[in-house]
Formats: structure tokens, sequence, C-alpha cells
């Protein structure tokens, strides 16, 4: 934090303070003094214009009223933030009480108890009740309307002191012998404290001051010491609650005159004197320390002697009563925070939660994304990632891939700009100061720096993430000690033991950059090391200590802000001789500027920057201040010549909803000259400006100007000059277009001027260009309207796709109501049935359903078959013939059998099948697809036959009884025997057709002695195959084979089918004619086979491949259709001949 002097009042009559509070509510002072003095002022508060300048705007008083009443030194002021009262005190005891009226303070009750005089008031945490104790012991406890509760004389006491627990139950009574007594809340005495700050000290002591931080704000970490007790010879405890008995010691070294916590708890303020060496007057100074004792900074005062403080509500001021003056301080926190990718990060505590709460705020789209964070210690930020140090969860377990950090204490986890951690790293050191580059991550306790090369997520995948999770790869993470000299190789391991050992110069601060690490030490010494091998390469000395380092763009200086707030310069690389005539590396600049308290580089050139002095912002070029603007916000980042800056104080004081007013962009002077020499000038003298001042900012401004002007030419070369390829390439399509006005569209749009473009496009009657511009943007209700008012075959899909996108707006913020209307009108029917499920609108879609047409998406049977299989439906079965018979009605019989199959209804799908394959063969269409549809059909019945038997096991292992089982067993082969009787059918009409084919394929092969004896078989298939077209074949096969006696057979048989017309009756009788009037019907090659087959047994089986009977002892036989082949046959194929199941 940085804190200076900013505003001093002066009492009129030079009268002396003695008291001074801020109401941190209604933000009015009371200070009461001598003879009587009592005033209430209040600053200015701020307009919404000053509010954007912050602490930078002027606060004259609005308010300064006297009020009479006290005649004595008024010593006891104290405010009732929740009732708006003013409660005082004087010398003589007279107490009273204030009441705010229509702007004014009027009295509303005194009393006067007339023995003693008050020492000391405290309102409890809801304002219900007031502790008000008297110098001679005796204690009065009164309700806010002002009757007394009750009241106490703590005999041969002298009081000094009282204080309220957060919980009202317990008071503190601070008595003039320097002992503090608990008391609880009815008056009975509990314990003395125990006060570890006094131990070895003899004497007496007076205590300065109680101040017990009620949590209104929350805490900044869990159990924080919120009790502070001082005395007037500067030894101060800090304690958790009344009965700590290990608390923060802080010896401040100063006559303490009062204490007071600022609004959160997170900063004790400490005012007294202290005796100044030189002089013999004291100086008065006001210490600040945190909850843990921390010194954070010392204010000097003017004046001779300090009597009082107060915190305003926002703890941004603070208010010293000094003799008869009031100053005014302003403070600059060091708040948790940081900017990421157009996103603010800052965090916050509140009075419900143990942790803080981190808000990521994107000011590009204004929306935000908190993470709640325990035991924050800092938030660094770079480019797009923000790293969060904190303390590590006890209770928590470590990840997997930190054992070998197990027991480590604090966590650096690795976020994106939207607060998701990305990786989480424990380490073993107190990472008091953390810094970030591109690559690494730095932290540093007092003793050691720890350096982590991260890796971002973006670049690797979901598997290299998990490995990256798991192994810890060497020299990804390593420690140093300060007094170490690393050479640069890889001798930094990940060794905490060094941590544990001390130094006689501690690390005060830390920066770095791609190409180096800097370390400032106490003494003033600056290491410089080499990254990322991190070697030292130089140490430079510096005559101050360094709080905050800085490096610039290409690393070349370091800005150094010390504790006082003074900022100087150093050059890392100027070689200089020093005083003794030996050259040195590195220069201390001739530049210092005192009170900074915030200053940034630009990211583009080395020599800017912008820097926070009090209340004004200076940007210095080449260290040349320009004119300084009034404001008090953070520099968030500085590049193109335009500085962005937040007012986190005015967030602050409403961290949940942030407002993009309190983001200011800020243009240097060299921009803000270059747009004056534009609009005032032109552009081809502005050109000669930017050209000595060069800059890519300025050339695209330049650039701008032109294109405003069609001066396309220029606008090119400023373009090529600030390396834009896209405006290159707008500014070549421009030249190419025609028409001026269409030039002039096109530039307004490339500005964001939309609605300019758009009328311009509708003026030049081109409503497809505006509806264009209107797609690209994604403003679909604007489509919709420009669609209304025009007419086109073309507009009917867009006008679908627009109100599908309309719809999907809705749908997206879940106004599913809206949505519906614009999908009814987009015939979206899957978004619809989406839409009218979140409606939980059962009829909508129900006539939705009925209104699809068939084989529709949205009717997935298949999805309700798998589901109603798989949770076991009883009444699946009258479901499914229902739908069936709906299919079958329509002629979809292969749909209908995809339907019993997928539901494993083989039997019903086999039954159909083998009707198809029926009809089929009857058209007399390709043997092969007749063939097909009795194998699919004889398949079916087979996985019925299956489904039947696992049915059947499953039966038999549930029932113990043999008889039941045999029953079981019984009535299962009646249903077996129905479906085998089918299966037959089929894989006869299979066997006919797979025969009556191979006859014919081996006939035109000419292996005719083959085809007649498969030809022989088929004369047991007259009831499949026509028995003219097997004869037919016959006689062919025979005739082929000069069997003439078969062939004579064969045409007896045809002559006497009574199927045969007379013509081709007749036409068989003059082709056998011919045939056996050259050729006997006798056959004189006689086989063994014959008499096998003409014995009629039939029983013999027959090879599926050649069609010859089965002879040999060993054959294959195919597990599914179980038809036989020749075992010599069976190598020559993969698959069965007859059903194509493998082989």
């Amino acid at each position: 934090m940085f804190i200076y002097l900013c505003k001093k009042i002066a009492i009129p009559g030079n009268v002396r303070l003695r008291c001074i509070s801020w109401n941190t509510d209604q933000g009015f002072i009371a200070c009461g003094g001598e003879d009587g003095l009592l005033k209430v002022l209040k600053l200015e508060t701020q307009t919404d214009e000053a509010k954007i300048k912050g602490l930078a705007a002027p606060s004259n008083l609005s308010v300064n009223q006297t009020l009479e009443g006290h005649s004595g030194s008024v010593q006891v002021v104290t405010w009732n933030e929740q009732y708006q009262k003013l409660t005082t005190s004087d010398q003589n005891g007279l107490i009273i009480v204030w009441m705010l009226y229509k702007g004014a303070w009027y009295e509303e009750m005194i009393n006067n108890r007339n023995k003693s005089v008050v020492r000391s008031m405290s309102w409890n945490a809801d304002g219900q009740k007031i502790c008000i104790v008297y110098e001679d012991g005796a204690v009065i406890v009164g309700s806010v309307d002002g009757n007394r509760i009750w009241g106490k004389d703590l005999k041969g006491t002298h009081l000094c002191h009282v204080a309220w627990s957060s919980n009202s139950k317990v008071l503190l009574f601070g008595m003039a012998n320097g002992e503090i007594h608990i008391y609880d809340n009815q008056g009975n005495f509990i314990v003395k404290m125990k006060l570890s700050c006094l131990v070895n000290l003899t004497g007496a002591f007076s205590i300065a001051g109680i101040h017990w931080y009620h949590g209104t704000e929350g805490y900044i970490e869990p159990d924080c010491p919120c009790l502070a007790v001082c005395y007037d010879n500067g030894r101060c405890q800090i304690m958790r609650d009344e009965n700590d008995h290990n608390p923060v010691l802080i010896d401040t070294g100063m006559n303490v005159v009062c204490i007071q916590w600022n609004h959160c708890g997170s900063v004790l303020a400490v005012a007294g004197s202290l005796k100044a060496t030189s002089q013999d007057k004291d100086v008065n100074i006001v210490q600040f320390y945190t909850p843990f004792g921390e010194h954070l900074r010392t204010l000097k005062v003017p004046g001779k002697q300090i009597a009082a403080l107060s915190w305003e509500g926002s703890g941004l001021k603070i208010a010293l009563a000094v003799d008869s003056y009031i100053y005014f301080a302003n403070i600059r926190p060091d708040y948790k925070w940081g900017y990421c990718s157009n996103t603010v990060v800052y965090a916050y505590t509140r009075p419900d939660r143990p942790e803080y709460c981190v808000v990521f705020w994107d000011t590009k789209n204004n929306e935000k994304y908190v993470k709640y964070v325990k035991s924050l210690i800092s938030i660094t930020t770079y480019g797009d990632f923000c790293v969060l140090a904190t303390k590590a969860d006890e209770n928590q377990p470590q990840e997997e891939h930190e054992t070998e950090s197990i027991g480590a204490t604090y966590v650096l986890v690795l976020c994106n700009s939207i607060g998701t951690p990305l990786d989480p790293k424990y380490i073993d050191i107190g990472p008091l100061f953390v810094t970030m580059t591109k690559t690494h991550v730095i932290a540093a306790s007092k003793e050691v720096f720890y350096i982590w090369q991260y890796r971002v997520a973006k670049k690797l995948t979901a598997m290299e993430i998990n490995q990256v999770a798991r192994t810890r790869k060497e020299g990804r993470e390593r420690i140093y000690h300060i007094d170490d000299t690393p050479s640069g190789s890889a001798d930094g391991h990940l060794d905490y033991s060094r941590a544990t050992e001390g130094t006689r110069d501690p690390i005060c601060a830390i920066t770095a950059s791609d190409k180096i690490l800097l370390v400032g030490r106490e003494s003033g010494t600056i290491q410089r090391y080499s990254l990322p091998s991190v070697g030292i390469v130089q140490k430079y000395t510096l005559n101050c200590r360094a709080y905050q380092l800085s490096l610039n763009c290409n690393s070349s200086r370091v800005a150094i802000i010390d504790l006082s707030g003074v900022l100087t310069f150093f050059d890392l690389d100027t070689r200089v001789v020093d005083s003794t005539g030996q050259q040195v590396i590195g220069e201390q600049l001739k530049l210092e500027r005192k009170d900074v308290w915030d200053m940034k580089w630009a990211k583009d050139n080395p020599d800017l920057f912008a820097m926070m002095e009090k209340t004004r912002m200076y940007v210095f070029r080449n260290l040349d201040p320009e004119e300084p603007i009034q404001t008090s916000g953070y520099i968030c980042n500085f590049e193109d010549l335009e500085i962005k800056s937040v007012l986190l104080d005015e967030i602050l004081k409403n961290p949940e909803h942030p407002n993009k007013d309190y983001i200011i962009n800020f243009e240097i002077r060299s921009l803000r000259d270059s747009r004056a020499l534009i609009e005032k000038v032109g552009i081809a003298e502005s050109s000669q400006f930017i050209e000595d001042n060069p800059h890519p900012r300025l050339w695209r401004l330049l650039a701008e100007a032109a294109l405003q002007k069609l001066d396309l030419q220029t606008a090119e070369q400023a373009f090529v000059r600030c390396k834009d390829y896209q405006g290159i390439k707008f500014v070549k399509r421009l030249g190419n277009l025609q028409s001026e006005s269409m030039k002039q569209a096109e530039v307004a749009a490339y500005f964001s001027r939309f609605e300019e473009a758009e009328r311009m496009y509708l003026d030049m009657d081109r409503r497809d260009l505006a509806i264009g511009l209107r797609i690209k943007l994604g403003d679909w209700f604007r489509v919709l309207q420009l669609l209304k008012t025009g007419s086109g075959d073309s507009d009917d899909a867009l006008l679908e796709q627009a109100h599908n996108a309309i719809g999907d707006y809705f749908a997206d913020r879940q106004k599913w109501l809206n949505a519906v209307q614009y999908y009814v009108q987009g015939r979206n029917q899957e978004r619809l049935a989406e839409c009218y499920y979140m409606l939980e609108d059962y009829q909508g879609l129900e006539n939705l359903a009925n209104s699809l047409p068939e084989n529709n998406k949205l009717l997935p049977w298949n999805k309700a078959v798998e589901l109603a299989k798989n949770h076991n439906m009883k009444e699946i079965g009258s479901l499914l013939a229902r739908y069936a018979s709906h299919l079958l009605e329509k002629n979809k019989i292969l749909d209908a059998i995809e339907l019993y199959r997928k539901a494993n209804y083989f039997f019903e799908a086999a039954k159909l099948m083998f009707k198809i394959a029926d009809e089929e063969a009857k058209k007399r269409t390709k043997p092969l697809r007749v063939k097909k549809l009795y194998v699919l059909s004889a398949l079916l019945i087979e996985q019925c036959h299956e489904q039947m038997q696992n049915a059947q096991r499953g039966k038999v292992k549930g029932k113990s009884s043999e008889t039941a089982s045999a029953l079981a067993g019984l009535l299962e082969d009646d249903v077996l025997s129905s479906t085998n009787r089918f299966a037959d059918n089929a894989w006869r009409g299979a066997e006919a057709y797979h025969f009556f084919i191979l006859a014919q394929r081996q006939l035109y092969k000419g292996y005719v002695d083959a085809a007649l004896k498969t030809a022989l078989h088929l004369r047991d298939y007259e009831d499949i195959i026509p028995a003219v077209e097997i004869y037919s074949l016959l006689a062919l096969c025979a005739c082929a084979n000069r069997a003439f006696d078969i062939c004579s057979k064969a045409f007896v048989k045809l002559e006497s089918l009574e199927t045969l017309r007379p013509e081709q009756r007749q036409q068989y009788e003059d082709l056998a004619l011919e045939i056996f009037t050259r050729h006997c019907p006798k056959y004189n090659k006689k086989s063994d086979l014959d008499d096998v087959l003409e014995s009629g047994d039939g029983k013999l089986p027959v090879c599926v491949a050649t069609g010859d009977p089965i002879l040999e002892y060993r054959f294959w036989m195919c597990s599914v259709c179980k038809h036989c082949m020749k075992a010599k046959e069976a190598s020559n194929y993969n698959f069965c001949p007859l059903c194509h199941s493998t082989a």
C-alpha cells in the first residue's frame, strides 16, 4: 500500500482537537476538542464524473455543522451507524446523543452522572446496546432508545477503555493500570486477559487503544487475528479472540496515542509520535500493520501532537486529528488484482464466507466468473493467464502427481482468463513475490526463488494434459538460493531443503521478462539471471531498497519504486566508468519522481511508460513527461499508444456488480495530436508528421482516415506500414467496386457503422447485401424484418433459416414458448420436439408425432425397441403387432421384418420373409435373389430356435424339480416342432434354387457330367420350382451328357405336364422326335452310383459344392444350415456355398 497526505482542514479559533470519528456508512466526521468544541463535517459525495477520477476528484466540505451542548473538553465521540446516532461526552461527564433530522444533527438525549468522567463508550455490532465506562469504575449498558439495561460499579478500579466482541457476548474493560478484564454481557467477571506483549517489561503502562474488528466485511483469512490491544509504550498484541494465548506481537517503537482497524480488518493503523534523533521535538507518525504484524508503511504527519485517527468507510482515506487541524491522507491499497486478455481479476472478502471471492470480469463482454479461494496470497497475470498463490488447504488431499511435495504448504494455481484451473503446483516456500512471463512462473520467499516452466493446455491434447499432470518433467521446476551463483547448466533441482537456509540479505522484489530475471535484495543489490537457463549474469548496486521492479519490453531498463514511493530508473546494458576509473555495466538514470504508487511500461515501445503519482497519471517518452491526467486508476495495460486503467476503488465498493464505466482508456499525446492534425490539416500533411513519429497505431489512424475519404492509395500504403493484411485486402476489394456509394457502404460496415451501411445498401436497392450484412452479424431479427419487406423465390429458404436462428436464440436463453413460435415457422421438427419436451407440453408433442412423415428420424422405432428390450417391457408384442400391421398395410414388408428382427421376434420376421420368397419365386425373378430370400428366412428361424433353447436353459436352471423341467421341455418341443416344419420348408426352398443355379453353372462351364447329377436332384423339388423348368434343364443336361435314356424320360415327363398349352406340348414332341430319330434313347455308361440313385433310398447326403452324393465317411458339415460338403472340396471354400456363413 501507499499513503500520502492530501488535505488539511483548520479548526476555527485554533481549538485543539481531542478526538475524531468517521461514520463508515454516511461519511460524517465528528471531531471533539477543548472548550466544548464539537463539529460534524462531511466531504462532498462524488458525482458520476468525479467517480471516474476517483480520489483525484476535488473533495470540498458539503456539511460543516457545529453542535452546541458541551461546555468542557469533548473527549469521546462514537457513532451508531445502524441507527444514525452520534454519542459524545465531555470532561464533566455529560453525555449527549445526537440524531440526524433533515440533514442536520440535533440533541436527542442527555445524561449527566455528575460523579465521574466518561473514559470510553462503545456501541455493539448491531447498534442495539451501548456500554459506557466511567473513570471511577462505574459501567452502564443502555439500549439504543435510552433505557438502562444494567449498571455495575467495579469498586477500586479505574476504567479507561471498553470494547464489545462481534457477537456481543463479551465485554473487555481496559483498566488504568494496563490490565484488561474480560466480562460477559451481563457484567459478570470471567478472567483477566493474558498480555504477552508486556512480558519482561516493568513499570506502569497505560492502554493506548483496544479495537475489535467485527468482521462486517469478512476476514482476509480464516481464523484471522482481529482484536488489537496497544499500549502507550508501543507494545501491541493482535489476537484471534479474547482467550488467544499465542497472539501476534508487535513492538512499534513509538509512543502510541490511538489505534484503529480499517473497514475490512486488513490494516491496523497505529498513531503516535517518535523521538527524532536529530531534534528534541517528537515527530508524529502513523504506522500501518497487517493482522499478522507485518509492517506496511509509515506516514509522517506535521504538527506538534497527534491526538486521534479514524478510517473512512471504504478504507481509502484516513483522518488525523493533529493540534487544531484535521489532516486527510489518501491510501492506495495493495489490492489483490491483475489484468489478462481483457479480463480484470480482483479479489475481495465477504462476511458470509471464509474464503476470498475472486472475480474474473471480462470487460469486453461484461461477463464475470466467480471463484472462491481460501487463504489467497496474491494474484499475478500475464498474457492470457493468471496465477493465484494460496496457502494449501490442510484438509484437502493433494493431487497424486504431487507426491514429491507431500506436506507442501503453498499452491500456485495457473488459471485461464475465466478462472478455470489449468495446473496447480504445490510448493514448500512462501510465495511472497510472484512474477510470470510467457513461459515461466517465478515465486520467491526471502531466501530462495522457485522457477516453474508452465505448459499451456490449449496446445496439448487431452492425453498429453494427463501425462503432464502425472509426470513431473525434469528441469521444468527448479529452486535456487539467493546466495547461489548458478552457471546456467541444469544445476537447479527441486530441493526444498535450501528454503530453510537463511540469508543476511533477503529478497525484497522480483521481475522477469522472456530473456532475464531480476531479483532485488534489501541491501540495494539487484541480481540478473538469464532465462530460461537461469545463470547469474550480473549484479547491480542501487542506492535504495526496491519495493517494486518492472522491466521494459526489450529488457534494457528497469524501473524501481522504493518503500517511500520514489521512482528511479536503471539502464541494465550501458557501460560506464565509475568514480574509481573502473568500467562497470549499468547506470542509474537521472530521472527521479516522488509519491509514485504504480507504473507500467508500454508493451511495444521500450522508451514509453505511464506512472501514477498521487492522483495524477504521467506518461513519459524518453524520460520526458507529458502533461498529467487527473485519475486514481490502477494501470492495466499500455500498448498501441493507449493506456487502459481500472478504478478498483470504485469497483470494490460494489464488487459483485462491476461497471464498465470504471474501465478508462487514455490516449497519449502523439495519438491525440495525430488525430487532431488529420481532422484539421488533412491527410497529406498528417502523413508527413506520422512519417517523422512512426508507430503502427498512428499509421492505422491514418489508414482509417484515408478510408473515410476513399483515398485508397494512402489507405493501402498506411495499412502496409502497420502490417495490417486484412486492411490491405479490404482496400483491394474496394478498388474493384465501380459504384462510389457501394464503396461508402462497405467502408461504413468496416467501421462497424452497420445501420448506416444497411441504409446505403437499401438506397441502392441492394436488399440482398443488407441481408448478407445482417447475417454476418448474426442479427437474425433484422434479417427477418428485411425479408418481410420484399419477395423472391430464394427468400423462402432464408426465411426458414432466419426463423430457426431466432428460435435458437430464444432456446439458448431457455425461453421455450418464444422458440416454439419460430421453430413452427421454420419447420424445424427436431428442435420443436425439444421445446415441447422442455415445456412439458405432451399434447403438442403428440400432435407433432402424428404430423411426421414415415421414416422420419424423430420416429426411431429401432431405439424404442432397444429400450423396451433392455427394460423388459411386457406389452411390446401388441405394440409391435400394431405397428407391423400398419407397415404391412402400406406394403412396407421389409420394414416390418426389420422391426420384428430388432425386437427379437424372429418367428414373425421369418414368416414374412418366407412369404416374400414364395411370392418372388412365383414371379419367376432372378433365381439368386429367390435363394437369398429363402436363406434369410431360414436363418431367422435358426435364430428363433436358439432363442427358445436359451430361454429353456434359463428356466431349467431356475427350477429344482425334474418333473417341472421335463414338462416345460415337452411344451417347448411342441412349439419347436411347428417352427421346425417351417424351417425345413425354408431350407428346402434354398436347396432347390441352389441346385437349380449350380446345375446351370456347371453346364455352362462344360462340366456336363456334374451338371446332370445336380439336375437329377431337382426332381425332388417340383413343389418349389415349376416342373417344366426342372425337366427342361434335366433334358438339356442329359442331352449334353449323351445320356439319352434320361433325356427321353425327361421329355416323357414334359409331354405329360398338364400345365402346358397345346402348342408348347407340340413343340416338345417335335423336338423329341428330332433328337431320338438320330440318337437311340439308351444309356450305356453305368456307374455304381446309378444303382444307389435308382434304388430310391435318397438318404445319402449331397455335396452342396458339386451336387454329388457323398459316399465318404468323412465330410464337412455347415454349423448353421447343417448341409454337407466333401472334405476335399471344403478346403476351396471360406464360406458355406448354400447359406454363405463362415466356414
